[in-house]
């Protein structure tokens, strides 16, 4: 007669059973969530500089937009350490067309070029985007206030979202008067909301002063104060207690 076995249970009387996945009488399971929350000081602001210019033709444009971007990259550079990174994005170049009779023709050309600025230093950053917005056909937006990638508040926030997990567990434990016995698991549920490179609501400057103005005074900095930025982490954690007493 052929003995029949469930291919569940292990072959080798060495082998110990597989673990209940909710656990058992005698190693009872708690699950639970920890859960932290920070608000920290930003460690960078970005704000972008659009350049614009226009010329009848596609050389006096691009001569024009060329002098202005380097006149706004001349200026962030003079802030020497206190911008960590310059990027330049779009450059665009457009004819405008306007109707002649039955065809079209360009009536002027019109360029721009987009730069971005990271400043870690706080106190530079209000003159800096006042003189910038007070060049000709320029306009800033920002500050974008964010952490490093790599930033210590992350991994706080993390490690507080464990030890609240367990303190959490122990209560439980407590409350059946026991202890706890192991950890099981401890998952990550990507729970962490790093703030994004352009967050909600951020402060927006813009500024469009075409050419011929003729206030040659400089504008006062603008007081800026760094947006507090807040972090969220959360865990999934899984542990066993000694049975308790019921």
């Amino acid at each position: 007669m052929t003995n029949l076995q469930d291919p569940t249970t292990p072959t080798d009387p060495d082998t110990p059973p597989p673990a209940a996945p909710y656990g058992t009488p005698d190693a009872p399971r708690i699950a639970v969530r920890g859960e932290a929350h920070l608000e920290v000081d930003p460690e960078i602001a970005r704000i972008t500089v659009t350049v614009g210019a226009r010329g009848k033709d596609r050389r006096t444009a691009l001569d024009d937009l060329t002098r202005r971007n380097t006149a706004v990259l001349d200026l962030v550079k003079t802030y020497g350490n206190a911008v960590e990174r310059l990027e330049t994005g779009a450059f665009s170049i457009t004819p405008e067309l306007t109707r002649h009779g039955r065809g079209e023709r360009v009536r002027t050309y019109h360029g721009a070029v987009r730069t971005t600025a990271e400043l870690t230093d706080f106190t530079a950053l209000g003159e800096l985007v006042t003189r910038l917005a007070d060049h000709d056909l320029t306009s800033v937006e920002g500050p974008w206030w964010t952490l490093r990638p790599d930033s210590p508040a992350h991994r706080d926030v993390r490690q507080k979202a464990v030890r609240e997990a367990v303190q959490r567990a122990r209560e439980y434990a407590e409350a059946l008067g026991t202890t706890l016995h192991a950890l099981v698991e401890l998952a990550d549920i990507g729970a962490e909301n790093t703030p994004p490179a352009h967050p909600q609501h951020p402060g927006r400057m813009r500024s469009m002063s075409y050419a011929g103005a003729t206030d040659e005074t400089t504008a006062a900095p603008l007081d800026l104060e760094p947006q507090r930025q807040r972090l969220h982490a959360s865990v999934n954690a899984r542990f066993t207690i000694r049975p308790p007493r019921l």
